[in-house]
């Protein structure tokens, strides 16, 4: 059985949005036009299209919070679109959700879903600093978002953070994500998964500053440190060990000494060695428990 897609017209989406003047008529048309087609994503994590008091939590509130341009920042909408426009940046998401399908479907993978849907969006840069201007989430299987503010060291690597939410809607097709009980072990294995998966498909290159950026000693650092955590449990925990220090910092968690997205770089080391020692591919590897991959990944036995 193959999997369908729908990619949302998020370009038309916004020009009719930028058209609209009223602000409060824009955010009924981001909430109930725009993000529609996430509904059931937003419900299965406990946000609101719309607060039942004058502003509380809903969509509005939690896309800002990831990241997504303000939605009455004329300027940055439309300076985001045009970029994304002018370097084909849908096309560009089509295909590779097309190319990610069939190299699933090709190694018996499947998402967990009627269709995957998937929608681009613009970012606020300033927000998205450390991430360099980019991300994504794909946590829930059928809905994959990536917020953007495109520039030079971005546009290149949509393919690559497309494929790594793909493969997050893969994962959690077969593995369970229990928020509340997430160890920092099953969070390393599932970023390293998605990061491993981007690899395969679009090359080393074009992976995000939060795999690449990392020196060798820090590295080797961050490594023992996380080492020693491997089964912390609870979100906030666990988050300190992924994002590191300033990101902690910035989100109210507990920093323990690490640099930027430091579970990440982490976990890519810890897939890839596995399927180095293993010699197991990708897909092979997609399908096994956590604590498999970290003992045989050989990276934490001391």
């Amino acid at each position: 059985m193959s999997m369908n897609y729908k990619l949302v017209n998020t370009i038309e989406q916004y020009e009719e949005l930028l058209a609209i003047t009223d602000l409060e008529e824009r955010r009924n048309y981001f909430r109930n036009t725009m993000m529609t087609t996430f509904k059931e994503m937003w419900n299965l994590i406990n946000v609101p299209i719309k607060a039942k008091q004058e502003n509380g939590y809903d969509v509005l509130m939690a896309t800002k919070m990831l990241g997504y341009a303000d939605i009455s920042n004329d300027k940055q909408i439309q300076q985001g679109l045009s970029i994304l426009k002018d370097n084909n940046a849908f096309v560009v998401a089509e295909n590779t959700i097309k190319n990610c399908i069939e190299k699933a479907n090709k190694a018996g993978l499947k998402v967990n879903a009627d269709e995957i849907k998937f929608g681009l969006y613009v970012a606020d840069p300033y927000k998205l600093k450390l991430q360099k201007g980019y991300t994504g989430f794909g946590g829930i299987p059928g809905f994959i978002t990536v917020n953007i503010y495109p520039n030079d060291y971005n546009l290149p690597k949509i393919p690559a953070v497309i494929a790594h939410e793909f493969h997050h809607n893969i994962r959690f097709s077969y593995f369970d994500w229990d928020h509340g009980n997430v160890t920092v072990g099953d969070y390393l294995v599932i970023e390293g998964l998605a990061d491993s998966f981007a690899k395969e498909l679009y090359g080393t290159e074009q992976l995000g500053p939060w795999v690449t950026r990392m020196h060798k000693d820090d590295l080797e650092y961050s490594t023992y440190v996380i080492g020693e955590a491997l089964n912390l449990k609870g979100f906030a925990e666990v988050s300190s060990y992924m994002f590191g220090d300033e990101i902690a910092k910035q989100e109210g968690y507990q920093p323990v000494g690490l640099s930027f997205c430091a579970g990440y770089a982490v976990g890519y080391e810890v897939v890839q060695s596995f399927m180095k020692k293993q010699n197991k591919t990708i897909y092979e590897t997609t399908l096994m428990s956590s604590e498999e991959i970290i003992n045989g990944s050989g990276l934490f036995s001391s």
